[in-house]
């Protein structure tokens, strides 16, 4: 799983911090048309499982291992093209992204080692871990940003009224965005490991597993410690 994906999952995990919250979030926006459920879904089909069928389809067909690992990475930049497309603007977040995009594809044409481009995913993660951690002191962190936008219209109204006049529920977005960077950062020092340790092949699917679950844990134990704190 590359950093285009990981920044397009983050965003879309929803992490309410409240039973009401958590509920509208996952409830179909007036207005909207898409459901957070199923952008997960969308980006975890065209960003995670098409790449490693494509990679490892390529492999069962003799090609080398760096030649396959090149060309699954294609198909995200292909999604964020689509993204850039549809949206029709660039914001901030889409922005950091196409940076790493650009910085991606010049490390793969300075190397033609496999594990270099599999180690490479570890160090953007880390800069998204990074990413997270510089915008706890900011006036929005991530975990405030993120959620807010798949909230339906005054849920999300409730909660910047809420940003405004609650110290702990200002205090609580920033805790979960720390929770999140640390899991990033964790999850960027596994891959090295897994990229320097372990069969080639076998690295695709397990950092894959490894940033999913990683999400999962996350997202429920900040569930969990936002309806503790706000209830």
């Amino acid at each position: 799983m590359n950093m285009q994906t990981s920044v397009s999952i983050a965003e879309k995990s929803p992490v309410p911090t409240g039973e009401e919250a958590a509920s509208r979030a996952g409830e179909s926006a007036v207005g909207r048309r898409r459901t957070p459920s199923r952008e997960m879904v969308r980006t975890f089909l065209g960003d995670v499982a098409v790449p490693l069928g494509l990679y490892y389809g390529l492999r069962l067909a003799g090609v080398n291992q760096w030649l396959a690992l090149v060309v699954s990475s294609v198909v995200p930049v292909v999604q964020l093209i689509r993204r850039l497309a549809t949206e029709r603007r660039v914001s901030g977040t889409t922005l950091f992204t196409l940076s790493l995009t650009a910085c991606s594809a010049a490390v793969t044409l300075l190397t033609g080692d496999p594990r270099l481009l599999l180690a490479r995913e570890s160090y953007f993660t880390a800069i998204l871990g990074l990413w997270m951690a510089g915008s706890v002191p900011t006036r929005r962190p991530f975990v405030y940003m993120a959620t807010v936008k798949l909230l339906p219209d005054a849920t999300a109204r409730e909660w910047e009224a809420r940003w405004e006049g609650s110290p702990g529920f200002r205090r609580t977005m920033r805790v979960m965005t720390g929770a999140w960077s640390a899991a990033f950062l964790l999850d960027s020092a596994a891959r090295v490991v897994m990229a320097y340790t372990l069969p080639v092949d076998l690295v695709p699917v397990l950092s894959s597993a490894l940033l999913v679950a990683m999400l999962v844990v996350v997202v429920r134990l900040g569930k969990a410690y936002g309806k503790r704190r706000l209830a």
